[in-house]
């Protein structure tokens, strides 16, 4: 770990996570290399912005399709346990 050479402003609630993350003995810059080397895995706004729009409205499609069959199993299920 090395001086710090520059300064950022961060958001109060940014420093807010920061601080949450941080480990026992880490600065801040220390919690940023860490966080940000990790790989993670199905990070909600991974997608964002790599579908087409058709790709995207399919996807809206397809889970408005199941939406509605888990209401239909859940209909049918409360029906037949009555």
């Amino acid at each position: 770990m090395g001086t710090a050479d520059e300064q950022i402003r961060v958001s109060d609630l940014v420093k807010r996570e920061l601080e949450k993350r941080k480990r026992e003995g880490e600065s801040y810059n220390d919690v940023l290399e860490r966080v940000l080397g990790e790989k993670t895995v199905g990070d909600f706004s991974d997608g964002f912005g790599r579908w087409s729009g058709e790709e995207a409205q399919s996807v809206r499609e397809g889970r408005q399709k199941a939406k509605e069959k888990r209401k239909e199993r859940m209909r049918q299920r409360a029906e037949n346990s009555a």
